[in-house]
């Protein structure tokens, strides 16, 4: 046994449930404990922390699930990271893994979690080593600013290995994924926050925080600019809503039929958005950490992905890759062509983007067409006219995935990319992901649990 096998055999990891099926009630007790922990951690500070530079950049902890200045920093950036690393190294044959076989998708799942790790220590160093997260000013060049900078890093070590484990518990013992619900969780906070929250605003005591109570304020003060910025930031979040489920709706269904009853057959449905939510929230945290890491790299002084005024990229590479608010600068009357040039090179790296981990993603989470001929031969299953061979099964299914996987993560790209330069509430693409994620999770556990759940959510399900 090799080096690489002896270390992935004793990491520790989340026990699968030793039942074949669990229930619904039991999905959903051990869901519910990963949110509530995850909410808590959200709000228990870092011991020693004095500045906190990641506060400004609230959009970005939306999409990474983190809580700046809490325990839980990290959130699933270091997992989203490590994620896209290891499909880049699949993807470009540096490494393979065969994930057809249990070995394979085993040693698939070992490297990650190594991975997870490194990028769970690597990061907790970069926020406390470049500033993001410091301890106070007042302590600087003592020997207890030094124990403190690793009593930092040592918090948010440990805050993220809850978050990496609290993923295995929901994947395993919960419904959907930690990755996932946690994006969910933060989308759900802020929206709830930013739409209908009576408080005074951090930045304008006299207005309240949420849109619907500055709507009114507005218009009762005269002031139409403000009003017509609200109005248009609440018809996004609600355009972007009907869209994205509209978009989930969407399939293709395949006629199948069983080889040794004749008419009788299913339909094999391949969903529009064929890798889902996936290549988005890849694509989200990669721009999230581009934007961290930018700013960190400013405040050491060394501004190698460009500079910020303020909260706001204003050269470099992370100015091009943050989307303008388009139609907030429409109302005001202070649009240009520039912007529109910006917008447009920042929908068309979302596109992209998503194309490139949607391709990545089909060939490594098992959904080519190998693969799925692979599991209708198994069904006993085939095309009706076509004889019963897994080569022709396969050539036949290539002729929808394919495009499927391109043309839905171009669909997925445009919409997040028009979430977030329409300015809807909290943050566009996080907005479209927490949409998806709760159409497939409605998806996953009606087609499971439908029979098992109490009566009145079956029929809310219904």
């Amino acid at each position: 046994m090799g080096l690489f096998e002896t270390v992935t055999k004793y990491l520790p990891e989340v026990s699968k449930p030793t039942q074949k099926r669990l229930s619904f009630k039991e999905k959903l007790k051990w869901t519910g404990i990963c949110l509530v922990i995850f909410f808590v951690l959200g709000i228990v500070p870092l011991f020693g922390l004095g500045q906190n530079a990641l506060q400004q950049f609230e959009y970005l902890s939306i999409i990474l699930g983190a809580q700046f200045g809490s325990l839980i920093s990290l959130g699933i950036g270091p997992l989203v990271t490590a994620s896209i690393v290891l499909q880049l190294l699949n993807g470009s044959g540096l490494v393979k893994f065969d994930q057809s076989t249990h070995e394979g998708r085993k040693k698939f799942q070992g490297t990650q979690k190594i991975m997870s790790l490194f990028f769970i220590a690597f990061e907790s160093g970069i926020y406390v080593f470049m500033g993001g997260l410091a301890p106070p000013a007042d302590l600087v060049g003592t020997q207890v600013f030094f124990y403190l900078e690793l009593f930092l890093v040592l918090q948010l070590f440990l805050g993220g290995l809850m978050i990496m484990f609290m993923d295995e518990v929901i994947a395993k013992w919960g419904f959907g994924s930690g990755i996932s619900l946690f994006i969910v969780a933060n989308v759900a906070q802020s929206i709830f926050i930013r739409a209908i929250s009576p408080l005074p605003s951090p930045t304008n005591p006299g207005m309240s925080t949420g849109a619907i109570p500055v709507l009114f304020q507005s218009l009762a003060a005269g002031d139409p600019i403000t009003a017509g910025l609200q109005l248009a930031a609440l018809i996004a979040t609600v355009a972007v809503f009907v869209i994205a489920v509209y978009t989930q709706a969407m399939k293709v269904e395949i006629p199948l039929s069983f080889g040794r009853v004749r008419g009788h057959g299913i339909r094999w449905p391949l969903a529009f958005i064929y890798t889902s939510n996936i290549p988005v929230i890849l694509v989200a945290a990669l721009l999230a950490n581009v934007q961290l890491f930018g700013r960190l790299l400013q405040n050491w002084g060394h501004p190698i992905l460009g500079t910020f005024i303020g909260n706001t990229p204003a050269t470099g590479l992370v100015s091009w890759l943050y989307s303008p608010d388009i139609v907030g600068r429409i109302i005001r009357g202070s649009v240009t062509l520039a912007d529109f040039g910006h917008g447009a090179v920042y929908m068309v790296f979302m596109m992209s983007g998503a194309v490139v981990f949607s391709i990545f993603w089909v060939q490594t989470a098992g959904m080519d067409a190998r693969s799925q001929a692979d599991k209708i031969m198994q069904s006993g299953l085939q095309i009706p006219g076509f004889r019963k061979d897994q080569r022709i099964l396969e050539k036949v299914l290539n002729r929808y995935i394919s495009p499927l996987t391109v043309m839905g993560a171009l669909a997925v790209g445009f919409l997040a990319a028009i979430a977030d330069l329409s300015g809807a509430l909290g943050n566009g693409t996080g907005i479209l992901l927490a949409v998806m994620i709760v159409y497939r999770l409605y998806e996953d556990i009606a087609k499971q649990h439908m029979m098992d759940m109490h009566p009145m959510m079956r029929k809310f399900m219904e």
